[in-house]
């Protein structure tokens, strides 16, 4: 298979692919120099756009140096990841047709004091609105509610 970096509809840049891929197929790899989260926070502290990939409890990520760094989110998508010996992969969750947009979802949960809403622009029909996961999402809306009440007293 080979996969082409090309504009995006959903951000910017994003990876498409030029062949077939079949359900079940790994399509990249996410590879980088990795960094603690406390490195990845120093060195990304002014940038509003990073290609980290947290591993496993997010204590450490992947600083994204690779085509599966374009590979942009979406509430539908047509992959998955994995993390699998310390390796992060991107599987085919469906049959992808040549000339798609390769893409997952970010799911992501790293929410400091500072950090934006991460707004989703896949277009998928039951879009949640934002990158964060649904655990994440719920964390949130549980949070500003405690913070409402307690406002409240």
């Amino acid at each position: 298979m080979a996969l082409i970096i090309r504009s995006s509809a959903i951000h910017s840049s994003g990876c498409y692919t030029t062949t077939a891929i079949r359900k079940g197929l790994r399509v990249a790899e996410y590879t980088g120099p990795r960094l603690t989260k406390a490195e990845a926070d120093a060195a990304y502290k002014n940038s509003s756009i990073t290609y980290l990939f947290g591993l496993g409890d997010g204590s450490v990520v992947i600083d994204g140096q690779c085509t599966a760094m374009y590979i942009n989110h979406s509430c539908d998508p047509n992959c998955e990841t994995t993390e699998e010996d310390g390796r992060v992969w991107i599987h085919a969750i469906r049959n992808i047709a040549p000339g798609e947009e390769i893409t997952y979802d970010y799911c992501l949960y790293d929410s400091g004091p500072g950090d934006g809403e991460a707004l989703c622009n896949c277009g998928a029909v039951k879009c949640r609105g934002t990158m964060y996961s649904k655990v994440e999402v719920k964390r949130r809306k549980a949070a500003a509610k405690r913070a409402l009440k307690k406002a409240a007293e």
